[in-house]
């Protein structure tokens, strides 16, 4: 099975969008953005990971069976956050009321 190729355009353009995102990450740390500073920094890092993925890591030419692998792993990851919120919420220390 060959690679596809992807043109040098392509990959030029997704390490401008790259540079952008993360200028923008930099614009936002310095902004007050209250409440919203981690949700906004997150969304940046997500759009960032999906980049990678979808181009650097040619998830995009792929497979069916390699998004599903990517899926899966992508559920465990969750999973796994999931549980370890649910064990430090559920804490006293953490809510403050411990004695």
């Amino acid at each position: 099975m060959s690679e596809p190729i992807i043109p040098t355009r392509t990959l030029f353009i997704v390490c401008g969008a790259l540079l952008l995102l993360t200028a923008l990450t930099i614009g936002a740390y310095f902004m007050d953005l209250g409440i919203l500073h981690t949700p906004v920094a997150l969304a940046i890092a997500g759009a960032k990971a999906v980049l990678i993925l979808l181009f650097f890591m040619h998830l995009r030419y792929s497979s069916g069976l390699t998004r599903i692998v990517l899926l899966a792993g992508l559920l465990w990851l969750g999973i796994l956050i999931l549980g370890t919120m649910d064990d430090a919420l559920t804490r006293g220390w953490v809510l403050g009321t411990a004695p």
